[in-house]
C-alpha cells in the first residue's frame, strides 16, 4: 500500500476537497432516492405461493400485515447443499435490523428456490433470525429474473439486470420491493448485481479504510468471502458462485 505523507495542514486541505465531493454525492444520492420512490407501480396478478415455517403462504402473507415488503432474492437453488456464500455475506447484515424496518411499516424477507426444510437448516446454522421462505413450487424467481430455465442455461445467456447477460448459474441475486393496499399487491422496484451493493454494511465500512475492498488481486472480486463459520478453517466452499454482489456487472 503506497501513500503520500503530508503535514496536518495539507491533509486538512485534501480532506476539505474530498468533503465537497462527498456532499455533492450525498445530494445526488438523495435525489436518486426520491426518483426511486416516485417510480410507477405494476400490479401483481399471478397467485404466487411460498412455503414458510407455518406452511403455505401467498405474496400478500409475506407482508405480515404491513404495507411494504422487501424481498432479498437469496441464491439457493433446489439442488444446492448450501446457500451462496456471497449471499450469506449479505444476509449477515440483515440480523437485528428487521425490528427497525417493521416499525417503519416494512417487512424484509429472503426468498429462495431450495425446499423450506433446507433453508431452515441453513438459517439455523448461520444463526439468522430474519424471515426466509421457499418459492420452490412457484414461478416467482423466474418472473423476477433471478432464476433461469434449462433452455436459458443451455443458451448461456438470459435477461438479467434489465439486459441480456451471459449466464452460467441457475440462480442469481437481486432485491425486489412490493407495496400492498386495498387495491391489491404491486411491484414497485427491483435491482440486481451492483444494485444491491448498498445493502452490505461491511462493504461500506471497507470503503472507508485505505486499502478499500482490496479485491483486485483475486481471480474474481469476492473469492475471498467465506460463510462466517468457515473462516477459521479457511475451507473451500462446496458451492462457488462467481456472480453474486459487486462482482456482477453494474
Amino acid at each position: 500500500m503506497r501513500t503520500t505523507i503530508v503535514s496536518h495542514e495539507d491533509w486538512l486541505k485534501a480532506r476539505h476537497e474530498l468533503l465537497a465531493a462527498e456532499k455533492a454525492f450525498t445530494r445526488e444520492r438523495d435525489a436518486l432516492t426520491r426518483r426511486r420512490a416516485a417510480l410507477p407501480w405494476e400490479r401483481v396478478t399471478k397467485p404466487y405461493r411460498f412455503e414458510g415455517r407455518d406452511g403455505p403462504l401467498s405474496l400478500a402473507d409475506l407482508f405480515e400485515g404491513r404495507s411494504q415488503l422487501i424481498v432479498y432474492h437469496f441464491m439457493f437453488a433446489p439442488d444446492w447443499d448450501e446457500g451462496c456464500k456471497s449471499c450469506s455475506f449479505w444476509a449477515d447484515n440483515f440480523n437485528g435490523i428487521t425490528v427497525h424496518l417493521n416499525h417503519r411499516d416494512v417487512t424484509l424477507t429472503a426468498v429462495s428456490r431450495a425446499p423450506f426444510a433446507r433453508l431452515e437448516a441453513y438459517r439455523k446454522r448461520m444463526g439468522w433470525t430474519f424471515p426466509w421462505v421457499s418459492s420452490a413450487n412457484s414461478d416467482f424467481n423466474f418472473d423476477y429474473r433471478v432464476s433461469f430455465t434449462p433452455a436459458e442455461l443451455a443458451a448461456g445467456e438470459a435477461n438479467y439486470n434489465y439486459g441480456v447477460q451471459p449466464i452460467d448459474v441457475s440462480d442469481e441475486v437481486g432485491i425486489s420491493v412490493f407495496a400492498r393496499n386495498a387495491d391489491g399487491v404491486f411491484h414497485t422496484y427491483s435491482c440486481y448485481g451492483r444494485g444491491i451493493d448498498m445493502m452490505n454494511s461491511a462493504y461500506q465500512f471497507l470503503d472507508l479504510v485505505p486499502k478499500g475492498r482490496d479485491e483486485g488481486s483475486f481471480s474474481f472480486p469476492m473469492s475471498w468471502v467465506r460463510r462466517h463459520d468457515d473462516y477459521a478453517a479457511q475451507t473451500e466452499s462446496r458451492h462457488t458462485c462467481h456472480s453474486c454482489g459487486p462482482a456482477s456487472a453494474a
